[in-house]
């Protein structure tokens, strides 16, 4: 039987110095999921231009959003012990001041972890992959592994990488019908990405999506 996920970011991070309530997503738009399927593709150039704030909290609900009074989320997760964590290095946001946030699904909204553009940085952290520094916003998607293989032990490390797939896709079809381009990257350096985004012990950082406009 599913757990509720309600327990697991209730308490703001330590560095966390400002709350951002995000707009209300939407749950239903003009693109069909078949017609999401078909257009998605991995979009490593953007156009000019900034991300809206009501578009970026329709992207992390997609990713990590709560769907029910259970605390259960967009994304299928093991024993709904739900290990993901998302963050968002934000550059080009309407509304939004440049500067890296941890998304909290229970309340739908963003706890600010520091100010300033830290895309450059990440894009060396990425191994150059200029996508990152010319991104409007960068989405980067962690696992806590010991929320989950305290139950399923070391398999658990497998259902959290299957869940990190599921979120990920999830936020590729979102942007589809927001019309926005990201791709999935996985090739970075590991600990330099977690000390620049200061994640907390035991966080390992899976995927970076740049993001941008379409």
């Amino acid at each position: 039987m599913a757990q509720s996920a309600e327990g697991n970011d209730n308490k703001l991070p330590e560095n966390a110095s400002e709350i951002i309530k995000l707009p209300e997503p939407e749950y239903k738009s003009g693109t069909s999921v078949e017609e999401a399927l078909f257009r998605r593709r991995s979009v490593r150039v953007f156009k000019e231009g900034p991300v809206m704030l009501d578009e970026l909290s329709q992207l992390l609900w997609a990713g990590q959003g709560k769907t029910d009074a259970r605390g259960l989320r967009t994304s299928p997760s093991a024993g709904a012990l739900y290990p993901l964590e998302l963050y968002v290095v934000a550059g080009d946001v309407n509304g939004l001041p440049q500067g890296v946030y941890k998304y909290r699904p229970e309340r739908h909204e963003l706890s600010e972890l520091s100010k300033g553009d830290r895309r450059s940085d990440l894009c060396t952290a990425s191994l150059g992959q200029s996508s990152v520094r010319r991104a409007a916003l960068v989405l980067v998607l962690t696992a806590v592994y010991e929320r989950i293989t305290s139950k399923y032990g070391e398999r658990g490390i497998r259902y959290a990488h299957m869940e990190a797939g599921h979120a990920a896709q999830n936020v590729c079809l979102q942007a589809v019908s927001l019309k926005l381009g990201t791709v999935v990257i996985g090739a970075f350096q590991e600990e330099e990405v977690k000390k620049l985004l200061k994640f907390g012990s035991g966080e390992s950082p899976l995927y970076i999506m740049p993001v941008g406009k379409r």
